[in-house]
């Protein structure tokens, strides 16, 4: 998961591949508050593991549900509907998610938290401001004792033991949001002990999801009777009961965005294919097909599979502008909104006035994030209006601001698939862990980018200069990946040793073998070859003397070439060594010759000598890099040298984070976003 201040996606121009997606938030957060308030145990299989779930199994584990999570896989212990509070006063923190929120309100309003003990539900600032009055306000009907810690009609809440009265109809408003009915009959059949009656105030928004809701409660043994969308009666009696196992679906809202890609990037020859889901889901988004086929998106469909295209005969159109009620998929018609500035007109989607009440405004957001982007965008109380962009010259560069929405982050994704050719920057792209940790990820494994080189930075310098921390925190700061070339040569020394061929130049041959198939990977500062890490070894003295000697044979240079350039990769490379700017990526916008004196440098080894135990003099060591200052220089292939067009970077007074802040800059001088930088 990228956990950057922003991540900026260059140009794409297609797509296609694999997608495999995670679970259901909307699915998982039913379940595991189902299973832990039934009787039984309850395996749960490929439950979503994101900032929602992690807020609900932090909670159930506070109100004394037993459970163990392997990967995931859930085996929940049910308490039985009856909570094990181990204080008098119970905290817990529902962080922005609305779907763990809400159920555990009612489930604890009315099963009661014992005389004399209480419990506080609160979350992230944006929570407290998500109305949950129409909520309190039923329970209240019947006798659950709740109160507003904060601004009434909103979180937080303290929760008490109820006076239950259960005889009369309870009435629900439903035109807010669906999650204040889906709470109440999620936790109503605990307290069934006759048959109850729920009444929808207002029409009901996002029949969907209440729809699942009513299935997976007949996985648990409860059989709701519905009277159209506006009566629901729980029979009397009524028991939540473990299934047993259950398995759950993989995200239909998440679908949303990969249907949309094969759409826009995808051929007929090399149709995306999503797996997880297929079109028969009990999911109200996967209905998002059928906004996609209006648009002119080709979509075939298998049992827990889909495949989406753009058809040959459309490849050259604009997708087909919609005037749609969005109501049956309140989430995922986001997704339309951003595919409207490809279309052949303006499209309108309708019916989505839960969309003011979300993670954030959201129709504000996509109308203020569309316009960046240069669309004319007009909005009411539930409805928006995206005219396209139909010419190259009418798309601007934007950054996207997400609002700490992961829907916002994950829709704009696609406007990197501009005609254009523009790259597009998402400002903190981590929000997308509420249901989809990986999805930048996923998205970068299955794109490819326009006819223009992946951005790469390249950083050299001599030995001892901190280049490879410098290239390293660069590299987190902007969510690329990472690239130590002196570190595959001195992994190819090490794998040569290790294969008992001596470092010569009669030997350079086999050595070039080896290096071409070398199985290597950075993570962070750490070198794995074949899974093993040989960060310590490689780094020794004489790894670097070993290194220095095989980056001497042409044979071997040439040999991890395409090596290297493998390592160029969306969404964009840092690479530090030798010859990257000048050999590997001359055509980086980038290039870093980063340098500190020799007495510098060697007080740095010698002070990370010391710190590792081992023994060494001073003026040894700056003898040492000298001389290896002036053979690096000084050889016939790829000597040490600037590129003409590197920035030099002296860091001998600067600390690794000025250093780090300093290149930072450059890079930003030289991209599309002139708004200051956030690290």
């Amino acid at each position: 998961m990228y956990s950057t201040a922003f991540l900026d996606i260059p140009p794409l121009a297609s797509a296609q591949g694999t997608v495999v997606l995670p679970g259901s938030k909307s699915i998982s957060n039913r379940v595991l508050l189902l299973a832990a308030l039934c009787e039984g145990r309850t395996t749960l299989y490929d439950v979503l593991d994101s900032d929602d779930t992690r807020v609900m199994l932090a909670a159930l584990k506070q109100l004394g549900c037993v459970l163990e999570q392997v990967g995931h896989t859930v085996h929940i212990q049910g308490l039985g509907g009856h909570f094990k509070l181990g204080s008098p006063l119970v905290q817990l923190f529902m962080g922005n998610a609305g779907t763990a929120m809400r159920p555990l309100t009612a489930a604890l309003a009315l099963l009661g938290v014992g005389e004399g003990h209480q419990v506080e539900l609160s979350g992230v600032p944006r929570m407290h401001e998500r109305p949950i009055a129409d909520l309190v306000d039923a329970l209240r009907q019947l006798g659950c004792q709740m109160e507003y810690l904060g601004q009434p009609g909103y979180p937080p809440l303290r929760i008490a033991q109820p006076h239950l009265n259960l005889q009369r109809p309870i009435q629900v408003r439903g035109d807010v949001s669906s999650q204040f009915l889906t709470a109440l009959l999620m936790a109503l059949p605990l307290v069934a002990k006759q048959d109850i009656t729920l009444e929808v105030v207002g029409e009901l928004i996002s029949k969907p999801y209440i729809d699942i809701t009513l299935k997976l409660l007949q996985r648990f043994g409860v059989e709701v009777q519905r009277h159209h969308w506006e009566r629901f009666v729980i029979p009397a009696g009524s028991r939540l009961q473990s299934p047993g196992t259950l398995h759950v679906e993989a995200d239909a809202s998440s679908a949303s965005y990969f249907i949309a890609l094969g759409g826009l990037a995808a051929t007929p020859e090399d149709p995306l294919r999503i797996e997880g889901v297929g079109e028969h889901s009990i999911q109200g988004d996967i209905r998002f097909i059928e906004a996609a086929r209006q648009m002119g998106v080709q979509v075939v469909s298998g049992t827990n599979w889909l495949e989406v295209c753009r058809p040959s005969a459309l490849a050259k159109q604009p997708l087909k502008a919609l005037d749609m009620d969005c109501n049956h998929i309140p989430d995922a018609a986001m997704t339309l909104a951003v595919m409207a500035l490809y279309a052949n007109g303006p499209t309108t989607l309708r019916n989505i006035a839960s969309w003011r009440v979300k993670e954030t405004d959201r129709i504000a957001a996509m109308a203020s994030e569309c316009r960046k982007l240069g669309a004319t965008v007009h909005e009411g109380p539930d409805w928006i209006e995206v005219h396209p962009l139909r010419e190259a010259a009418q798309w601007q560069r934007a950054s996207i601001h997400t609002y700490d929405d992961h829907r916002v982050a994950m829709c704009f994704s696609l406007a990197a698939f501009n005609p254009a050719g523009l790259p597009v920057r998402i400002e903190d792209p981590k929000c997308v862990a509420k249901t989809f940790p990986d999805y930048f990820e996923t998205l970068f494994s299955v794109v490819q980018n326009q006819a223009v080189q992946v951005p790469v930075i390249c950083i050299d310098g001599p030995t001892a200069s901190g280049k490879g921390t410098l290239a390293s925190q660069v590299a987190q700061q902007l969510g690329y990946h990472y690239l130590d070339s002196g570190a595959l040569y001195r992994v190819t020394a090490f794998a040569a040793v290790q294969a008992g061929m001596p470092l010569e130049t009669e030997n350079e041959a086999r050595i070039a073998l080896l290096a071409e198939t070398l199985p290597v990977r950075f993570v962070g500062e750490q070198v794995l070859l074949s899974g093993m890490d040989v960060t310590e070894a490689i780094r020794s003295e004489t790894g670097g003397m070993n290194a220095s000697k095989v980056s001497a044979l042409p044979a071997v240079r040439q040999a991890l070439v395409a090596l290297q350039l493998s390592f160029a990769k969306l969404p964009g490379l840092v690479a530090d060594g030798r010859d990257m700017g000048t050999v590997i990526f001359p055509a980086s916008p980038l290039k870093v010759y980063l340098t500190a004196s020799a007495e510098k440098r060697a007080q740095r080894r010698h002070k990370q000598l010391i710190s590792k135990g081992n023994t060494a003099i001073l003026a040894n060591l700056r003898a040492d890099l000298e001389a290896r200052d002036l053979r690096d220089s000084t050889r016939l292939v790829a000597p040490l040298t600037p590129a003409q067009d590197a920035l030099q970077l002296d860091n001998s007074d600067l600390s690794i984070e000025a250093s780090v802040q300093q290149v930072l800059t450059w890079w930003q001088s030289k991209q599309a976003f002139k708004s200051s930088l956030e690290v």
